[in-house]
């Protein structure tokens, strides 16, 4: 399996390209702000066709660039419909205060050819089987991403904003809930067994195993008592 990622733009957003192999299809998670030059960088490298952009969630610095990546491609994009509205009004989703200084003069809408993400289901994408998992918290529908073990290749496990190495998302925005975080990480992520790699949203990949052992909100959620709310990361 292929998988290869980096920053993107002003929120050092994580874009992932995913595929079984160099030279055929391949998924795209999270392409945000200024995302589209490094998704055009990974797929000529790897010569890989796309198929999907697959959205962990509808905050700006996640989705920014999947007008043009889907139009390029001629791709449809996924995401959970509680958060489908953010597409087209991000400063909603931020705040009103806070959107309108942020997005600036950034072009904003959805893609042609929208689909909807629901709990559960099992997405057949580019050779490959994503289970999602719906995990509010971060905000009202933000979901995570599966790939089961593989020819000795461990789970991998995009997490959107939902689980960092070391913290997780912040819950101080509009659909923000502390409560539901938690709930979320319980049911989603404590489940998971520990060589899980963890691919998320903003930082270094982890391993479920290391979170469950040296990060706070998740330690204290397995113990089951609610951790202090998370210091801010991400959007």
């Amino acid at each position: 399996m292929l998988i290869a990622g980096f920053p993107a733009g002003a929120w050092g957003t994580n874009c992932y390209v995913v595929a079984p192999a160099a030279g055929e299809e391949c998924v795209i998670i999270d392409p945000g702000h200024e995302a589209a030059a490094g998704v055009g960088e990974l797929l000529a490298k790897h010569r890989l066709k796309p198929v999907a952009a697959i959205l962990t969630h509808g905050h700006i610095d996640h989705v920014a660039s999947v007008v043009p990546v889907c139009g390029a491609h001629d791709i449809p994009a996924w995401i959970h419909p509680e958060d489908r509205y953010m597409m087209s009004d991000p400063a909603r989703a931020l705040g009103r205060s806070i959107g309108q200084h942020l997005l600036g003069e950034l072009t904003v809408g959805e893609p042609d050819d929208v689909r909807e993400l629901s709990d559960g289901a099992t997405l057949a994408l580019a050779g490959l089987e994503f289970t999602v998992a719906h995990a509010p918290g971060h905000t009202k529908g933000s979901v995570t991403f599966r790939l089961p073990e593989t020819s000795g290749i461990p789970p991998v496990f995009f997490s959107g904003d939902l689980l960092f190495a070391g913290s997780i998302g912040r819950t101080d925005l509009p659909g923000g809930s502390h409560a539901e975080i938690l709930e979320s990480l319980a049911r989603v992520c404590l489940p998971l067994d520990d060589s899980t790699v963890v691919l998320s949203g903003h930082g270094p990949q982890t391993t479920i195993g290391r979170e469950r052992a040296t990060n706070p909100f998740l330690g204290e959620v397995a113990r089951g008592h609610g951790a202090e709310p998370a210091p801010r990361r991400g959007m």
